[in-house]
């Protein structure tokens, strides 16, 4: 008898034993799975309450503001190249005031809103340590006014349009005329500025059917210009200036579209003095 009860404790002290495991353990389990719960609660929270971008902000703007003080903050904005480009609108893209962080401004965002400002065709901006925001531009050159549905607009040397306001400052570029005019400009307008003198005189140039041009000049004086070899054809017209002043009478059209021959017209009464001084070959 004393052997079972021997036993039968043995085995109570095991049971009790085990269930002591059993118990630590599963007080052990719920704590962690407790942990994992408030953690996992506390994350969502985070997230979805922005405290996340919060906390960002808040060590960003600390960041930036140490660096401030560390003397990294804008004393000078430096701008090179800028002659016709708004200086409010650059001012307000680059949105930042002397006494900032140096480093909350963004170089290359500011560059790629600076170059979708119409008159700037490149641009190149930097931080420059410790205090200065540099910005450097390449501006389109305007070079003729186009002329399109009674409305006047200024061009560049690529055909792009840069403005139809406040032209007044423009009003001594040549003025063209036609649908396709500002592809083909550069090269006439290349062409005049060879012929400087004959230059001045020429106030518009239109578009002939997409293949030539006819130039109007200060005095209302048509010139017909040919398809091919336009710097022939202008050389041709400075020479017959420079011999025998033949714009300067009393003519009202030129046709320079023949190579061997200018072919001008005069007005009434005119056309005995005109025959009488004009050396190159001609057809009235």
């Amino acid at each position: 008898m004393a052997k079972r009860g021997t036993r039968r404790s043995t085995l109570n002290k095991r049971r009790k034993g085990k269930m002591v495991v059993v118990q630590a353990w599963l007080r052990r389990f719920g704590m962690g799975l407790g942990v994992m719960v408030f953690v996992g609660w506390l994350g969502a929270w985070f997230f979805l309450s922005d405290a996340d971008i919060k906390t960002a902000d808040w060590t960003k703007q600390s960041t930036l503001s140490l660096s401030a003080d560390m003397g990294f903050s804008v004393r000078n904005i430096l701008v090179e190249g800028r002659v016709n480009s708004d200086p409010d609108v650059l001012k307000a893209i680059i949105n930042i005031e002397k006494g900032d962080p140096l480093f909350s401004f963004n170089p290359k965002e500011a560059q790629q809103l600076i170059e979708k400002i119409t008159w700037v065709k490149a641009a190149h901006i930097e931080r420059r340590l410790p205090d200065t925001i540099y910005i450097g531009l390449e501006e389109r050159r305007p070079l003729a006014l186009w002329q399109k549905d009674k409305k006047l607009r200024l061009i560049d040397s690529e055909g792009e349009v840069l403005t139809d306001h406040n032209l007044k400052r423009f009003k001594d570029l040549i003025i063209i005329v036609g649908t396709r005019a500002p592809e083909h400009a550069p090269e006439l307008i290349s062409l005049l500025k060879v012929e400087s003198e004959l230059a001045k005189r020429v106030q518009s140039a239109s578009r002939v059917g997409n293949r030539r041009w006819d130039l109007k000049l200060e005095d209302g004086t048509a010139v017909k210009l040919p398809e091919d070899d336009i710097g022939f054809a202008l050389r041709r017209l400075a020479v017959a200036q420079e011999e025998d002043g033949l714009l300067d009478k009393d003519i009202v059209s030129v046709d320079l579209r023949k190579t061997d021959r200018i072919v001008v017209r005069t007005r009434p009464g005119k056309v005995q003095e005109y025959k009488a001084g004009l050396k190159t070959g001609n057809n009235i």
